[in-house]
């Protein structure tokens, strides 16, 4: 058994203890069937997840120590001790655990669950071995094959022959594309945990208004599970984060965020603004993913599909920030903002016709022409 040469950090046992308490009172059934009568499922299935998360991931704290699951300090990392990278284990068993008591198991759910757990396994492995990049992209595509293969795809184009594969293509590209867009951004403390509660919430509040309950409450366990591991990943003291997510948890939640945007219904009638929803939500992810291949290719740093996806670089949203603002949690607070602002525009689209559809996304794509031209600028004045 490996061990780590450092001191374990000061983790707040009383957490144990209030986490404890609080799952032995919801696991109560009188408890759960207060929540249902009362007509408030989607709160017990937030509190069943946030305490399921915020109670194992102190446990976790000292196991990833003691197991040698840690973060090591390098080059490319922006932390000066080593820190546990298994936290995403507590978010994940803080989704399923309130998804399963709670008998949310649809057709569909079920195969999200199979292939999320198949990617927190592999994604576990790659943190405490090291897996090749070709193998966890093909891993991710099984995982995506497992959920298209329930009938649920991106319905850009009309059925037949060339609309079915169209779409099927492009439900692969979508769910690929996130989980590994969102991984990417598990690069800062509380950045990806964060990110993942403010696009659930926003899904999650279209999916309330649009009638898809299944929808709303896989979105609330992610917000729960997410927030019980979010106050160890993000110190309100300022201090360095106590865990990680680790690749397995963010490729988990962007899996997860992926799928769900795949299953919702966005729209009435109006293809416009279906396609434009989660577009609003995950645009973050989507202009990070964007901009780093068109300068990796530009400047040369990547010349094929293979160099892409090995290139590894702190040439994401948040270093860029950081670099501009000198502050990484400045940098983080500000990605926040942003994914707010996107995720607003996407409830007022719902409603909007297609004129206002389309100005919406003009406004969203001037937003992201400002946040270029000030990176752009920035950039020349700080080069040698």
């Amino acid at each position: 058994m490996t061990t780590v040469e450092r001191d374990e950090p000061r983790w707040p046992s009383w957490a144990l203890w209030i986490g404890l308490g609080g799952l032995a009172l919801l696991l109560i059934p009188s408890t759960r069937e207060f929540y249902i009568v009362e007509g408030r499922r989607w709160l017990y299935i937030l509190l069943l997840s946030f305490a399921v998360a915020f109670t194992l991931t102190p446990v976790l704290i000292r196991l990833g120590i003691r197991w040698g699951l840690v973060d090591r300090p390098s080059e490319r990392k922006i932390h000066a001790t080593p820190v546990p990278r298994i936290g995403g284990l507590a978010v994940y068993l803080g989704f399923v655990g309130a998804i399963l008591i709670n008998s949310i198991l649809e057709d569909w759910m079920v195969a999200i669950l199979l292939a999320g757990s198949l990617l927190l396994a592999v994604g576990i492995v790659d943190d405490a071995r090291g897996l090749p990049a070709w193998l966890r992209l093909g891993v991710q595509l099984l995982g995506a094959g497992m959920v298209i293969y329930t009938g649920k795809t991106l319905m850009l184009f009309s059925p037949g022959p060339f609309g079915t594969t169209a779409n099927v293509l492009l439900t692969f590209l979508w769910i690929v594309g996130i989980t590994n867009a969102f991984n990417f951004f598990d690069g800062m403390d509380g950045l990806a945990a964060g990110m993942a509660m403010l696009m659930a919430f926003f899904m999650g509040i279209v999916a309330y208004e649009t009638n898809q309950p299944g929808l709303a409450w896989l979105a609330v366990a992610v917000i729960g599970s997410s927030l019980g591991f979010f106050f160890y990943n993000f110190r309100l003291d300022r201090g360095e984060a106590l865990i990680f997510l680790g690749d397995g948890g963010a490729t988990f939640l962007g899996f997860t965020l992926a799928c769900l945007a795949v299953k919702g219904e966005w729209a009435d009638n109006n293809p416009i603004v279906s396609f434009s929803n989660p577009l609003l939500i995950f645009g973050v992810l989507i202009y990070d993913m964007i901009h780093i291949t068109v300068e990796r290719i530009r400047t040369g740093k990547v010349a094929s599909v293979k160099q892409w996806i090995d290139y590894v670089g702190k040439d994401h949203l948040h270093h860029r920030f950081a670099r501009l603002l000198g502050s990484k949690r400045a940098s983080v607070e500000l990605i926040f903002a942003l994914v707010t602002t996107l995720g607003l525009a996407a409830i007022v689209l719902r409603k909007a016709d297609t004129t206002e559809a389309i100005l919406l996304l003009a406004q969203a794509a001037l937003i992201v022409i400002i946040i270029t031209i000030v990176e752009h600028y920035a950039r020349r004045e700080n080069e040698p």
